[in-house]
């Protein structure tokens, strides 16, 4: 049951990267074209941030430091 969880939650996590990932190019993208003036995104980007990509950033830290603690247990239940 615990590998089937952290098998879930490794899948939850790699999609969870590539959503920040994807934020990521399209703020740079969107900044590019704000300060050329060009529209590219940027109030859509800008109003997304805190509804979406900011807990997406912090379920990857959390998600990342949660699997790494569970994995350190099981490690040390083994040694034992």
């Amino acid at each position: 049951m615990k590998e089937k969880i952290l098998t879930w939650l490794d899948r939850f996590l790699i999609a969870d990267v590539f959503l920040v990932i994807i934020a990521f190019f399209w703020f740079v993208v969107a900044l590019i074209g704000r300060s050329m003036g060009i529209s590219l995104g940027w109030d859509i980007w800008y109003q997304l941030w805190i509804p979406v990509f900011n807990p997406a950033i912090g379920i990857l830290f959390m998600g990342a430091f949660l699997s790494w603690i569970v994995k350190k247990i099981g490690q040390l239940k083994i040694k034992n």
